[in-house]
């Protein structure tokens, strides 16, 4: 290690201690290398424009970000949610389905954990908290813990972030998303419905079977949006970026033409807010590219993957231990951040190891979405403490035990890797 890199440690560290955002933290320590090292910082400028224009397929991040507020507002959400209480609200701890369920049809609209949180969350919340039927803070945390699922099932923008990094397909991620993404949603369910016994949650009104149709109708143009976007992109009629494009397009046509409820002062408010979240994770993606350079000229993975091959480590248990690291830094660190900077030292590893590259990412990541609820930084847990002012605290006292489910399916996702596969396999991916 070059005293240039262990200057940049040192800074990124100090930043980060301090409290400054990871992506500044991130440019700055860069440019300490930089400085230190006698290069010009107009060569962090010229690595960054270079990695924006090899990787067509960021343009992917904003749209799918406008696709999920444009989803988020009007009614679109409220008729998904009337769906959900139809389909599963009629078991007992039954607003706990809706949350799981609505998470699992929203996810495949919006790509974003947050995202699902912070919209059709927070309706969920309310209603789940009205006369006290739930616990304030089970209310926030299953949905925290739903929200998880959000960029596992297709699209997700984490996964084309790794497919940044790793040059994995994103077609073969997204489709090896969907499996875990309904696994993990199936855990949650069980250890909700076993709370809601052991607490002996009420029962809610149950929905007539015979109004499901209405409501399903009433839900079909957003439900098939997942459909829409899959078909796009293994009908070979679109590219994963233009598929975002198609699902921003239809997501606003829904609202305006179908719907009728979206306004003009409320489309520059979406796309106002798509903006900054943009520009939000740009700038992590950035600065990741250029600590990426830096990392490369180092030659740290090339390093790492020598080591880890002469130390004769088995594929099983080089997973299990990245995944170990993988959450414990998602206790402390961004999700994008990991993506971005930490995997890629892993992937020459992986390579020789002969861990399946599709395999790595969709557990990677489901592994960098727990990470979110996880205390003390657990952001997911932060943005629904914002938006209902539920204290952290009960939400934090709530979540263990999902988060002990999550990390059971992130077990068997990494000791079963035809559960990841499987789908992919049935679409000609030769991995």
């Amino acid at each position: 290690m070059t005293p240039e890199f262990t200057f940049c440690l040192i800074s990124l560290f100090v930043l980060a201690g301090i409290g400054t955002p990871i992506a500044y933290s991130i440019l700055l320590s860069a440019f300490v290398y930089l400085a230190a090292g006698g290069q010009s910082i107009g060569v962090a400028g010229k690595i960054l424009m270079d990695g924006l224009n090899q990787s067509f397929v960021l343009l992917a991040v904003p749209l799918f970000i406008v696709a999920a507020n444009i989803m988020n507002s009007g009614t679109i959400s409220d008729r998904l949610l009337n769906f959900c209480v139809a389909l599963v609200g009629r078991f007992r701890g039954g607003l706990g389905h809706v949350n799981i369920v609505a998470s699992l049809i929203f996810s495949g609209m919006s790509g974003s954990a947050v995202a699902d949180a912070a919209g059709i969350g927070k309706i969920i919340i309310d209603m789940m908290t009205r006369d006290g039927r739930y616990p304030r803070g089970y209310a926030a945390a299953i949905t925290a813990a739903s929200a998880t699922i959000g960029p596992i099932i297709p699209p997700s923008i984490p996964m084309v972030l790794y497919a940044l990094v790793s040059n994995a397909s994103i077609g073969y991620l997204f489709l090896g998303g969907i499996i875990p993404g309904l696994f993990m949603g199936l855990v949650l369910m069980i250890m909700n419905g076993w709370i809601a016994h052991k607490r002996n949650f009420a029962l809610e009104k149950t929905v007539p079977l015979r109004e499901l149709p209405k409501h399903t109708l009433d839900a079909f143009p957003a439900l098939i949006m997942p459909a829409i976007l899959l078909y796009g992109i293994y009908g070979g009629v679109a590219t994963p970026t233009e598929a975002a494009a198609i699902a921003a397009a239809y997501a606003l046509l829904l609202s305006v033409f179908l719907y009728r409820v979206m306004k003009v002062k409320t489309l520059y408010r979406i796309l106002v807010e798509s903006a900054r979240s943009s520009a939000a994770v740009g700038i992590v993606i950035g600065g990741a590219l250029i600590l990426n350079y830096i990392v490369a000229s180092e030659n740290i993975p090339d390093q790492v993957a020598h080591t880890m091959v002469g130390l004769n480590v088995p594929p099983l248990a080089f997973l299990i231990g990245v995944n170990i690291l993988i959450l414990l830094l998602g206790c402390v660190l961004d999700a994008s951040t990991i993506i971005l900077v930490i995997i890629p030292l892993f992937l020459p590893t992986c390579t020789n190891l002969g861990i399946d590259l599709v395999h790595f990412g969709v557990v990677a990541v489901v592994n960098c979405m727990i990470g979110l609820i996880t205390p003390p930084y657990g952001i997911l847990l932060f943005v629904l403490n914002a938006i209902t002012r539920i204290p952290l605290a009960e939400i934090i006292r709530e979540v263990w035990l999902f988060l002990a489910v999550l990390v059971l399916a992130l077990l068997v996702l990494i000791l079963f890797p035809s559960a990841t596969l499987w789908l992919p396999r049935v679409f000609g991916y030769a991995g």
